[in-house]
């Protein structure tokens, strides 16, 4: 049985998006967030303190967009996969690490300083500076939804959009939202509206 780690509406929620898209049964630990402050017993599981970690047999994993693709590719074929011999493999990985390192990293940053940190030691400047970095990003994805396709890659919805898609929810979970395009915007109504998405949600508030 794989065993997810997850905080609600954190960087685990792209595991438990393509667990459920899947159809992978699982098991599922929710915990408050930070965990590694608020469930110090959880460091005996991930030293990291970070979610998510996903426990499937003697595979330990953490990152968050490399676990969608470990399951679409191990517990494959799917079509969530793109293979290697398909034009738009190299774009699939690219959507992948880019939804991490280049969308949600900076919205991490503010988050840390609006609401993590005491007030004593947040910093607006910081926040303000990473928001803009976000938006500035944000329009690569406008560009790509421009010529009216309706996911990243291969003519249909992949891990890459379920990494992605994540960072638009992390977005709204900020209040950055006001910045999407019509073209985001339509783009994340189609994700968050799968069934999996819902159930994924609803996994997580149960």
């Amino acid at each position: 049985m794989i065993e997810l780690y997850h905080c609600r509406d954190a960087r685990s929620f792209r595991a438990l998006w393509a667990l459920e898209e899947l159809g992978l049964p699982y098991t599922l630990h929710t915990m408050p967030f930070p965990p590694r402050v608020r469930v110090p017993e959880y460091l005996e599981q991930n030293p990291l303190g970070t979610i998510p970690l996903l426990v499937d047999g003697t595979t330990r994993m953490t990152e968050s967009s490399a676990i969608p693709q470990y399951l679409a590719t191990r517990y494959g074929p799917t079509p969530l996969a793109v293979s290697p011999e398909e034009a738009d493999y190299g774009l699939w990985l690219d959507w992948m690490h880019r939804s991490e390192a280049t969308l949600t990293f900076p919205q991490t940053i503010v988050l840390r300083y609006t609401r993590l940190e005491p007030e004593d030691r947040r910093l607006q400047q910081a926040a303000d500076d990473y928001t803009q970095w976000f938006f500035s990003r944000l329009k690569h994805l406008t560009r790509a939804l421009e010529d009216g396709r309706e996911w990243l890659c291969a003519g249909r919805f992949t891990t890459a959009d379920i990494c992605t898609a994540y960072a638009l929810l992390l977005a709204k979970d900020l209040g950055l939202d006001y910045k999407f395009s019509p073209e985001i915007a339509a783009y994340w109504e189609r994700a968050s509206t799968r069934p999996a998405f819902l159930a994924a949600k609803a996994a997580q508030s149960a």
